[in-house]
């Protein structure tokens, strides 16, 4: 995760823009009056969604119990047919 300061990422700006769509990587640019993180739209509407879903108590639990159950559990077996 690149750290830049403000005077880096003016110079770099489009380089910035583009290297942080393509990796899903943010970048952090530091300033005088404080730091600020830059992240792709794609990335931001993720993060959007997650707080979203995790808003809703039904959902949240849902997901934790679906990180909790083992694999074998989740996939169905073709073979038993």
């Amino acid at each position: 995760m690149p750290i830049v300061n403000a005077t880096t990422a003016r110079q770099n700006f489009f380089e910035l823009m583009n290297t942080t769509i393509e990796a899903h990587e943010p970048v952090y640019v530091t300033g005088k009056q404080g730091n600020m993180v830059m992240v792709s739209e794609e990335d931001y509407q993720a993060m959007q969604e997650t707080i979203y879903l995790n808003s809703i108590p039904a959902v949240r639990e849902k997901i934790i119990r679906g990180l909790a159950a083992p694999l074998s559990e989740c996939v169905e077996d073709d073979d038993e047919d």
